[in-house]
């Protein structure tokens, strides 16, 4: 079963530059669309960047764009997506989840569109709170 296990959060300055970090193991197809998640109480989880893992391929949330970037790094069978956040503002407060879509994947910009209630396995979440 693939597992997710994310890292990083916690409080922020506004303008700060915090690094979330995911570490995804147990996966058997590389075509895989990783993706995080943000959630504040009362509203839906909002997706803000994806990444196809066979490329690299990247898409964003126009929330995201130009502030957040995602990467990732593979080692020892287990692939790390890591969400470099910057530019920080109050509105980004809220629990960031990792999150994977195991079935065939093709971009990023496909990935972007898969919904939210059809990625297959999340992780617990990392609270980030900017003040």
């Amino acid at each position: 079963d693939v597992q997710l296990v994310e890292s990083g959060g916690g409080s922020a300055q506004a303008g700060g530059s915090p690094r979330l970090s995911c570490v995804a193991s147990g996966y058997t197809d590389s075509r895989i669309c990783m993706a995080w998640f943000r959630q504040t109480p009362g509203k839906e989880r909002e997706g803000v960047a994806y990444l196809y893992t066979l490329s690299g391929s990247t898409a964003y949330a126009d929330s995201a764009k130009g502030r957040f970037t995602m990467s990732q790094d593979s080692a020892d069978a287990k692939i790390t997506v890591n969400l470099e956040m910057e530019s920080l503002e109050p509105e980004d407060t809220a629990m960031y989840y990792c999150a994977a879509y195991l079935r065939g994947a093709v971009s990023g910009a496909w990935c972007a569109d898969v919904p939210a209630r059809s990625y297959n396995v999340w992780g617990q979440g990392t609270q980030v709170t900017v003040s």
